[in-house]
């Protein structure tokens, strides 16, 4: 997960005076504004519960008022702080740092808790209407639109909620993955591209289709998914394919369509928009795909692809994410995204002897680096034979600060309580039991580096790979 401070704005304290906020931006997009008291106060907390030795340096306080030099290198060190702990899933998954940050969000948008309707839709664009609490968090979220469509909550695991939007000439893009740390309604609300909340399959062997296709709704939900990405384009399908693609939809045969479709390249895979990359030269304009266990790439020229190559995962020793701010623009609009200037790199073992950095220049950078880190999860989990098992669970409160320096508990269940029905609570909990694939390996699948995550299945590695 990637968590980046950018900027800073100066709040009025409602006496008059004023402070720094500092804009904390998680997966390129703005979440919450938090002063530093806030953030030292998690971070104390976040010591009691991990020990300080899991945890990265903190920046001291100052006695003295900070000079503008000093308020930067503040935020920098703040920003690599946040950072660190964005890469360590076991901090990222727990309870303290997902209430302080939903807190957090809820503080800037300064929503109050009421009932609200918010519309999710699937791939083929059927809208489901739920009625949800603005404090909401997307688990919840997603476990009501599993009641709305009855689907049971067993397949929890395998579908997530994401932000699509439509770019200038049309076409779909997907922003990014709502997690649990936010709530879906504040987070659509703060957005300001037409976006629409969309449930999506979000995992990568397509061997779990099997399970799914062995539920009517959850089958029908995969279903429109696969025809939406054929026509989409992002499925590749020769005309006699398509033909037989259309006969077998034409007859509503959804099981035999997938199967059809599951032996098409680039079924199961992220697709992404057009964007520039420094190989095979610098400026090459590409075409990337994630999926099946690497980073496809097909070369743009002259209005159709002229060239296709593929990046295994296992063979990418590391990545980063680097990001060029435009303090100008953000000083004008503090709540902008910001994707623009962000580039992925990756360290590849291009031969036996030689590895290689490739760059990257895309506004979806950091999503594929998201969808990098979740493939080799899913990958590193089933090479090493990882069972589905009930993660333990945080039960304790912890006090959030808030800006004026009064504090309240957070308390998860307390929120979750909040919005269940009568009898849902036993329902509830079995979902606890249902995490997502990084959080079920999170205790092996990456280290945290000062500049770069590295990749384990990079390790495995042998030379019958090369």
């Amino acid at each position: 997960m990637h968590f980046s401070i950018p900027d800073t704005q100066e709040l009025n304290e409602g006496n008059g005076s004023t402070y720094i906020g500092y804009n904390i931006h998680i997966n390129g997009v703005f979440h919450c504004t938090v002063r530093y008291k806030q953030l030292h106060n998690l971070h104390e907390q976040l010591k009691k519960e991990f020990s300080n030795d899991n945890l990265p340096p903190f920046p001291p306080k100052k006695l003295l008022p900070l000079t503008g030099g000093q308020l930067e290198d503040r935020r920098a060190l703040l920003e690599k702080y946040i950072q660190t702990v964005g890469q360590d899933p076991k901090l990222v998954s727990s309870e303290l740092l997902v209430g302080f940050l939903l807190s957090a969000q809820q503080e800037t948008t300064c929503e109050k808790r009421q009932e609200v309707n918010l519309e999710v839709y699937t791939s083929n664009n059927y809208q489901i209407s739920l009625t949800v609490s603005t404090f909401d968090r997307t688990e919840q979220v997603l476990m009501k639109v599993f009641k709305q469509i009855n689907l049971p909550l067993q397949y929890l695991q395998y579908f997530s909620l994401y932000l699509i939007k439509k770019d200038n000439n049309g076409d779909l893009v997907v922003l990014r993955k709502l997690l649990n740390f936010e709530s879906p309604y504040m987070t659509h609300k703060t957005v300001r591209d037409s976006n629409k909340i969309v449930i999506r399959k979000s995992y990568w062997d397509c061997n779990y289709d099997q399970e799914l296709m062995t539920d009517p709704v959850a089958l029908n939900l995969l279903y429109v998914q696969v025809v939406s990405d054929v026509e989409k384009g992002w499925i590749c399908c020769t005309r006699d394919i398509k033909s037989q693609l259309a006969n077998l939809q034409s007859r509503l045969a959804k099981r035999e369509y997938i199967e059809l479709a599951r032996t098409l390249k680039y079924y199961g895979f992220m697709q992404f928009t057009p964007c520039y990359c420094d190989f095979p030269k610098p400026q090459t304009k590409v075409l990337i795909a994630i999926g099946d266990q690497e980073l496809s790439m097909r070369l743009v020229g002259s209005g159709q692809f002229v060239k296709e190559g593929s990046f295994k995962v296992t063979r990418m020793r590391c990545w980063r994410i680097t990001a060029t701010h435009n303090k100008q623009d953000m000083a004008a609009n503090s709540h902008a995204n910001v994707n623009s200037g962000l580039e992925l790199s990756f360290e590849y073992l291009m031969s036996k002897d030689k590895l290689q950095w490739i760059t990257v220049s895309s506004e979806q950078a950091i999503l594929m680096s998201v969808c990098l880190q979740s493939l080799v999860d899913e990958l590193l989990m089933k090479k090493n034979g990882v069972q589905k098992k009930q993660p333990p669970m945080n039960k304790g409160n912890w006090s959030y600060m808030k800006r004026d320096g009064s504090c309240h508990l957070i308390s998860l269940d307390d929120v979750n309580s909040n919005s269940r029905d009568d009898g849902s609570a036993q329902k509830y909990q079995e979902s606890f039991s249902i995490k997502k694939l990084q959080e079920k390996f999170s205790s092996v699948s990456f280290k945290t580096g000062k500049e770069f995550i590295e990749n384990h299945a990079f390790e495995g590695i042998g030379d019958d790979d090369l």
